[in-house]
């Protein structure tokens, strides 16, 4: 990128007469050279403002050359005209811009002065396809074609429109300059003070129409690529062979993403056994998105490799604490392992929420007032957590003991992140808990909801409870045994 002059430093305007180069940090204007004038020339008697001050005017023919803006409220709409006739055939007009008011207007002479020119503040250029090199070689500007020029400058001014200046008789040159970058093409012969001003404008606007329009484009590159990775890095259950029924939720708390800190899997190994998962990573931003895929990733193949319990959560450990950015960084998990039969499991966690299950209830068909019988609702409770060990990360040589719980016949078992817990129920400070959760969960169950249907509802539910989304990552996994 070019590196911008000082403020203060004297800048050449358009021909004819001494102009003033405005200092945008409020400091005195400065007096320049005319281009047309030699180094160490005395200037002219008379002089002209850019800044466009109403005391200083400038005949129509050299360009009244004033600081106006696009808009109200808007920086000053600022032209840089490259091009190196000697003879100053070059006449730019008075220029205006959409609102009426005076474009500001400066005139660099070759490559060199116009990169020292080329200010924040500059928005459009007026190049002179047949600007020479200035002494510059082939290697200093590019390929050796009739268009180099116009690619330096295209390199030089990416963010900027650029209008690209050409004889009458040469509309093809000005067409291939449109080609190669250009926003536009003039007739060198055909300026006038409309015409340039009509053109300038134009080219500022399509400009950043392209610009906002290949951002945009890009941006929803990214967002398809992200969208792609994230759902490549969401676990593809691995039950083949099982009779087990699987459903998951997931809603993760960050902004127009599709994976936080929240994870789970679930595989079957080859003796019959079906290992599900669910962890949570503290924070839901990138990085704790991306150390709950790789701890996703240990856990099933840590799995498969036949660890459970503890071993495999003190395995998992060395993981984390190999992999997190700071010590304080830990995760939370739960694990559960059940028997080919289907009829128990084996649970650890790790400073994890302890699952629900629910089961059919086993007393007799309830009785309405009609006399008619109804099945009663299914059972739904909370498995034993009081044996759990702590978080992943927090203690080293921690020990998480594995709990043998029974399943029955029949069941739905049900884990969660404390996303779906911790959401409020009010305006108040209350949060749902576990306790609300299984009341929730009662209700829906009643209503005959189950596997995809229940989790959606569950998951609505705590949002609507909350006012709103929720800002914590919430996983939900589901397993069904049916009888």
């Amino acid at each position: 990128m070019p590196v911008p002059v000082p403020r203060q430093r004297a800048i050449p305007a358009v021909e004819g007469g001494q102009a003033r180069a405005a200092s945008s940090t409020g400091g005195p204007a400065q007096a320049v050279p005319a281009p047309g004038a030699m180094p160490g020339q005395a200037p002219p008697s008379t002089s002209r403002d850019t800044c466009g001050d109403t005391g200083h005017g400038g005949d129509a023919h050299h360009g009244g050359l004033h600081n106006g803006s696009a808009q109200t409220g808007t920086a000053p709409l600022t032209l840089l005209v490259i091009e190196d006739d000697p003879a100053g055939s070059l006449n730019v007009p008075t220029l205006l811009d959409s609102a009426g008011k005076p474009i500001r207007v400066r005139t660099a002479r070759n490559l060199t002065e116009a990169e020292r020119l080329l200010t924040d503040d500059v928005q459009c250029i007026l190049l002179d396809l047949a600007l020479t090199t200035g002494g510059r070689t082939a290697a200093d500007i590019g390929p050796e074609d009739e268009l180099a020029t116009l690619k330096h400058v295209l390199r030089l001014a990416p963010r900027h429109a650029v209008l690209a200046l050409t004889a009458s008789e040469d509309a093809e040159h000005g067409a291939e300059a449109v080609r190669v970058g250009a926003q536009d093409y003039l007739f060198r012969d055909e300026l006038d003070s409309r015409l340039l001003s009509r053109a300038i404008r134009y080219a500022v606007e399509r400009k950043r129409s392209d610009t906002a329009e290949r951002r945009l484009t890009e941006s929803k590159l990214r967002a398809q690529e992200n969208a792609r990775l994230e759902r490549g890095l969401l676990p593809t259950p691995l039950l083949e062979g099982s009779s087990l029924r699987f459903a998951a939720r997931y809603r993760p708390g960050r902004s127009r993403a599709l994976l936080g800190g929240d994870f789970y899997d679930t595989v079957r190994t080859p003796d019959g056994t079906v290992h599900a998962m669910i962890g949570d990573v503290c924070g839901h931003g990138p990085d704790e998105a991306a150390l709950g895929v790789e701890l996703r990733i240990a856990w099933r193949a840590l799995t498969l490799a036949g660890l459970c319990g503890d071993e495999l959560l003190s395995t998992l450990q060395q993981v984390l604490e190999h992999e997190r950015d700071n010590d304080e960084i830990f995760a939370t998990l739960c694990t559960v392992d059940i028997a080919p039969d289907g009829r128990r499991a084996g649970l650890c966690l790790a400073g994890h929420p302890a699952p629900l299950i629910s089961r059919p209830a086993r007393s007799r068909a309830a009785i309405g007032a009609d006399g008619a019988g109804e099945p009663a609702p299914p059972v739904a409770e909370l498995l034993p957590y009081e044996n759990g060990g702590p978080a992943l990360g927090l203690l080293p040589n921690a020990r998480w003991p594995r709990q043998q719980v029974e399943l029955g016949g029949e069941w739905s078992l049900m884990l969660y992140t404390d996303g779906l817990i911790e959401g409020r129920t009010g305006e108040g400070r209350e949060r749902l808990g576990q306790d609300g959760m299984v009341d929730m969960v009662r209700r829906q169950l009643a209503q005959g909801l189950r596997g995809e249907e229940l989790l959606r509802a569950a998951v609505n539910e705590v949002r609507d409870l909350n006012g709103g989304e929720l800002t914590d990552d919430v996983a939900v996994l589901l397993l069904d045994r049916v009888a």
